[in-house]
């Protein structure tokens, strides 16, 4: 099933009468359960790829389609109905509530989409034993290290069980041991609970957990290959 599929979708951006074309008519279809990562050089357009999938940005041409729908058109507020519940989104900077701790920060969206107290308890539980930080769970942001607030920053990804998740550089700021650890268990939700992720990197640490590695330059999308088929050299 098709979870997100782009068609000749191109994105100009627009500083007075300068234009910066960062998408140029590209095209793109990603099925359910796949572990994708778009690379390519600064500039290339990756990341503005992953917002207009992500539904927090409109394409100037083209369709975009999530879960079938055409999201191309909607306004702010139907996108924002469209990204809750079905996209999570891991950020660079991890992007947690420095007042809320571990338990919170997860429970967050669970609050936003109106579940029950007991709902909440048993999903946030439940998810802070699938990224090993139980007994964290009390703690606030400043009182773990970079590797621990990225793995809560996955949990909360996941926490209303979303169709797709969508990673902007999601080991960019940690150290060799932290950044796999996270990919790990990236790797392990993926396979555990199917759902798809998409993420966007300059990290060749990544390229190793990647089932699917497309790179774009200068907009475009210069080569969509299966990992295995690089590894190898066969591509």
């Amino acid at each position: 099933m098709e979870v997100a599929k782009i068609e000749n979708v191109t994105r100009t951006y627009k500083i007075g009468k300068l234009e910066n074309q960062a998408l140029r008519g590209v095209n793109l279809t990603v099925e359910s359960g796949e572990f994708t990562a778009l690379i390519g050089p600064s500039g290339s357009g990756k990341t503005t790829l992953l917002q207009l999938i992500g539904c927090l940005d409109q394409p100037t041409s083209g369709q975009v389609y999530i879960n079938g729908k055409d999201v191309s058109r909607l306004n702010r507020n139907q996108r924002a109905d469209m990204r809750r519940g079905t996209i999570g989104f891991i950020f660079q900077f991890f992007a947690l509530i420095p007042t809320l701790t571990a338990y919170e920060n997860i429970e967050m969206p669970l609050l936003l989409d109106s579940h029950s107290s007991s709902e909440r308890r048993a999903r946030v539980t439940e998810l802070l034993e699938a990224v090993d930080l139980t007994e964290f769970s009390h703690h606030r942001p400043d009182q773990m290290s970079g590797g621990q607030q990225q793995r809560v920053a996955i949990a909360r990804a996941l926490a209303t069980k979303p169709a797709l998740i969508l990673a902007d550089e999601p080991t960019a700021n940690l150290d060799t041991p932290n950044g796999k650890q996270v990919m790990e268990i990236m790797t392990r939700l993926n396979q555990e609970t199917g759902v798809t992720f998409i993420f966007a990197t300059h990290d060749p640490r990544v390229f190793n957990f990647a089932r699917r590695i497309i790179t774009l330059r200068d907009g475009v999308i210069v080569e969509n290959h299966e990992a295995e088929e690089i590894r190898l050299g066969v591509a």
